[in-house]
């Protein structure tokens, strides 16, 4: 499919999807509700354009980059969602070749030239370390999503720089957003001499294992262990305690998407949305 030139005038073709490759263990899709809700709020905004999104989990980027390419050849799709990008992602060059509009939600920088959204994580992550710093902690933990993606990258590089800002020792852990590890997490901070006083984690789901670990083990949350989850949802609210988490309102976010792929859709040219950093709600889980 040939490229549309930028600022000429195109309309979303009513009946043809947009599509998202997901790079997802299928399980812990399913156990995830941030995926859920974004694509609700995309939903919102495409769908009244008789634009639907067409989601298909795959295992590796290998695999998105090749259900990219057949979406284009069979012309199934008319634009493309990127996310989770890996630094230098070859995602990236391929949706250029194809020229079909698209999206990444994303730091910029890993955009490429692409019109991108981005939740600017580094601000969220530097208030959450400098608040735990005021709460009296003295080492941190951050149990990241899978270490190769940009979004990890940049989050821990920020809690690490921050932590060292204030003197502050930490200690990290690689994860998958799956319950399991955070319960593997809070294993392995278990075993430690010196442990965190306080875990910071990528998603809600791996908290919520963590915070069930915890009991487990005895291991008083938050009088002995704070936790802090990242993407506020109805998980967190509900557990025992609540979860403190670093909160946006995702449905909006996938919103602010939709507007952004609906325009791209129409020829607009490359932009870069900057969506509100998301704030750290404290509830029952930390100090």
């Amino acid at each position: 499919m040939a490229a549309v030139p930028s600022g000429t005038a195109t309309r979303p073709r009513p009946g043809t999807p947009v599509g998202l490759a997901l790079v997802r263990d299928a399980e812990v899709l399913g156990a995830e509700p941030f995926f859920h809700e974004f694509i609700a709020g995309m939903e919102r905004v495409l769908v009244p354009l008789g634009v639907p999104v067409l989601l298909q989990v795959v295992a590796t980027v290998h695999d998105a980059g090749e259900r990219m390419r057949a979406w284009a050849r069979l012309g199934q799709v008319q634009g493309l969602i990127l996310i989770d990008l890996l630094p230098g992602d070859e995602r990236v060059a391929l949706v250029k070749g194809l020229g079909l509009p698209c999206v990444v939600i994303g730091d910029p920088v890993t955009a490429g030239g692409l019109s991108a959204v981005w939740t600017q994580d580094e601000v969220a992550m530097r208030d959450v370390v400098t608040e735990l710093v005021a709460a009296g902690h003295t080492h941190l933990g951050h149990i990241g999503g899978p270490a190769q993606m940009a979004h990890t990258i940049i989050r821990r590089r920020t809690f690490e720089a921050v932590a060292a800002e204030h003197g502050i020792r930490t200690t990290s852990f690689d994860g998958d957003y799956s319950e399991a590890a955070g319960v593997r997490a809070v294993a392995a901070l278990a075993a430690l001499e010196h442990r965190p006083t306080a875990l910071v984690f990528d998603n809600d789901v791996m908290a919520l294992g963590a915070l069930h670990e915890a009991g487990r083990r005895g291991l008083a949350v938050p009088a002995s262990l704070s936790l802090v989850a990242w993407d506020d949802s109805a998980l967190c609210q509900l557990a025992v305690p609540p979860l403190s988490a670093v909160s946006h309102d995702v449905q909006e976010l996938g919103e602010q998407v939709g507007h952004t792929l609906a325009d791209a859709l129409s020829g607009t040219a490359s932009t870069v949305v900057r969506a509100a950093p998301a704030r750290l709600i404290v509830r029952g889980s930390s100090l």
